[in-house]
């Protein structure tokens, strides 16, 4: 299963870098039979990365389209307050922690009003209006580019605010998250900052509703292995699950108000 998984994000490695690969040319390299790429490839192509051509396959270069920040908040609403809810009791006094831009760590920060002694480093702007009036949160924000149809700070000033800085934990939000190619999101600008939070804290909490999983969106934030925990809800798969657990991530399963 790990060849497997190592063999496909190369792969759809090569498939960002180069565009398009060919079975032929794959063979050569990794030693497998031309069915075991044909497999790898119909793989990748469902995944939505790629599209298969006679020989081969090549990139998909548009990549699904991003919903506004509004059109997310809608979706899956109790599913996310319950993540966002499960996530701030692992926040205690005196914790540094960074909350990644979004609408599912925008319920954490909801929950996190009451917190007291606590530092909140965030790119969101709408989490940091939801922390803006609560005494007990020392609030800092990026700094960056404005990208509006997220509300989310990026670029070279939001990158290097954090060079400063040692969290405790992040709290990341994703567009997608697939056990071959890692955690996905639309933006590249955001990719890159995401990568650079992973960097910066010492233990990294992806919040996701299940409606992630398979989803692969065009920019990598980062490696499954570079994650400790999963928070999400009972629609997980137990492929999913088991995958992920085989990864040595804790998978963490909030349960839905009553």
């Amino acid at each position: 299963m790990r060849n497997t998984r190592q063999r496909r994000q190369q792969i759809t490695q090569m498939l960002v870098e180069q565009g398009s690969v060919q079975v032929s040319d794959l063979v050569e390299r990794f030693g497998v039979s031309s069915v075991t790429i044909r497999a790898d490839l119909t793989h990748i192509e469902s995944q939505g990365l790629a599209t298969r051509t006679h020989g081969g396959a090549t990139l998909v270069r548009t990549p699904p389209q991003e919903q506004d920040i509004h059109q997310k908040d809608a979706l899956n609403l109790p599913l996310k307050e319950s993540i966002g809810a499960y996530a701030a009791r692992l926040v205690k006094p005196g914790d540094n922690i960074i909350i990644d831009s979004g609408s599912t760590t925008m319920t954490l920060a909801r929950h996190l009003r009451e917190h007291s002694d606590v530092t909140v480093m965030t790119n969101g702007l709408n989490v940091a209006w939801e922390l803006a009036n609560a005494p007990g949160v020392e609030l800092l924000l990026t700094g960056g580019l404005l990208h509006k149809q997220s509300l989310s700070l990026h670029g070279s000033q939001a990158e290097a605010s954090l060079g400063s800085y040692s969290f405790d934990t992040l709290f990341l939000g994703v567009d997608g998250l697939d056990l071959q190619f890692g955690l996905t999101t639309h933006q590249e600008a955001e990719a890159s900052l995401n990568h650079r939070m992973v960097e910066r804290a010492r233990r990294v909490v992806v919040l996701t509703d299940a409606s992630k999983f398979g989803r692969v969106s065009l920019h990598r934030i980062a490696r499954l292995d570079q994650i400790h925990a999963i928070i999400t809800d009972e629609g997980i798969s137990s492929d999913y699950r088991e995958g992920l657990q085989r990864l040595g991530i804790e998978v963490i399963i909030a349960e839905p108000p009553p």
